[in-house]
């Protein structure tokens, strides 16, 4: 097993003096986006967005200088830009064999895209809030698992359920990029949920790890 910097998996570099297509998708994201409002709105299509993402043939020079991590931590979220103030756009550096809890996106949109290595999408249905209520549990029901590979990308809503993502290499980094619009989970924190119960804890602000590069 190779070894793993503890605070940094992918070393800071120079920013880019000339636009590479990393950047050049980061600005058109921005600019999809638009000076109104994130994709909440009806005069945003989520597709262009992933179509955006899709095109996007992932080069690690360009978008490594984004990629910090930390081995001791399951993942990571590092920002990269926050889209005229109508999303964030984050590089996640998953610790090999580790992933998220199973989680929900605080109302917002997510498209994610697999950087370097794969990852493992586990899609659950909601908990029965009625039987929680009468204080019976009510785990997560598995609705379907993929695994995503290098290049590929995939949407997110709280209308398709809850979700976990896990990195199933038990030797490598994976990393990915994902967009979150609003960027609700940021300002106001999301749910994560008990696999057993189905029990929801909400968990403030979601923090960055590093912004544009800067460790945080």
């Amino acid at each position: 097993m190779p070894a793993l910097a503890k605070d940094v998996l992918f070393g800071p570099t120079s920013r880019y003096s000339k636009p590479d297509a990393f950047h050049t998708l980061v600005e058109d994201l921005s600019k999809v986006l638009g000076p109104t409002s994130g994709i909440d709105s009806a005069d945003i299509d989520p597709k262009e967005l992933q179509s955006l993402m899709e095109e996007y043939v992932s080069n690690p020079s360009e978008w490594q200088h984004y990629a910090l991590g930390d081995s001791s931590r399951p993942y990571t979220r590092n920002l990269v830009d926050k889209g005229n103030g109508k999303s964030n756009l984050l590089i996640l550096v998953w610790t090999p064999g580790k992933g998220s809890p199973i989680h929900d996106h605080a109302n917002a949109h997510c498209i994610m895209k697999v950087l370097k290595g794969s990852l493992k999408e586990t899609l659950f249905s909601w908990p029965n809030q009625s039987a929680l209520n009468n204080g019976e549990p009510s785990p997560p029901e598995v609705k379907k698992e993929t695994v995503y590979q290098e290049n590929q990308v995939t949407y997110m809503s709280d209308q398709l359920g809850l979700h976990q993502v896990t990195n199933p290499d038990p030797e490598n980094v994976a990393v990915s990029l994902h967009l979150y619009t609003p960027p609700n989970a940021a300002v106001y924190g999301c749910h994560i949920f008990d696999p057993k119960t189905g029990t929801a804890a909400h968990v403030k602000q979601c923090h960055f790890f590093s912004d544009r590069g800067r460790k945080v």
